[in-house]
């Protein structure tokens, strides 16, 4: 094992040190199947449906849980459905910034699907309950967890909290895409 060299050592061993690799001549380039460089970059972000990524995205599962005494669902719902569906919204809001995700962001993804109102209109919540059913279970639902995630678009991402408040859920048909 190579020891730094103000380590004593016995007269008789030949310890070794840290040397570096040879230098290479030769040029790199990205030609392995997982470098994106020479094929253009990064794959589009809508292509595909490859989803939101930003930075420090795991950060929202820590906001997750002090919202849950607010959520409000109907018969039939689980809360594990809305939570997938409206993290994965709260993911696209805070990547359309080019941030981290704040309460903020869930909070409008709750808002918009009115799981923040109890009294949340019928065809709303038949919506939701349709299109949120077993979007937890990602490995089998994927498809239909990005199809949540689409149907609310860039533009209502992009408005204040309190512009989605006053709108939500009462005029949701304009702030979703269905």
């Amino acid at each position: 094992m190579a020891a730094p060299e103000f380590v004593p050592t016995k007269p008789t061993d030949r310890p070794r040190h840290y040397t570096s690799p040879p230098r290479r001549d030769d040029e790199w380039y990205a030609d392995r199947p997982g470098d994106l460089v020479g094929r253009g970059g990064q794959p589009d972000v809508d292509a595909g449906r490859m989803g939101a990524p930003g930075p420090d995205q795991g950060y929202l599962l820590k906001l997750v849980p002090l919202l849950r005494p607010e959520v409000r669902l109907a018969e039939g719902e689980r809360l594990e459905d809305a939570e997938a569906g409206c993290v994965a919204i709260a993911l696209k809001r805070a990547s359309l910034f080019g941030r981290a995700p704040v309460i903020h962001d869930l909070r409008i993804a709750y808002a918009l699907w009115g799981y923040l109102s109890a009294d949340a209109p019928a065809d709303l919540v038949a919506e939701r309950r349709r299109r949120f059913e077993g979007v937890h279970l990602t490995a089998h639902h994927y498809p239909e967890l990005r199809a949540v995630v689409d149907a609310v678009p860039a533009d209502t991402l992009r408005l204040a909290p309190a512009q989605i408040a006053s709108q939500a859920p009462a005029g949701w048909r304009e702030l979703l895409s269905l």
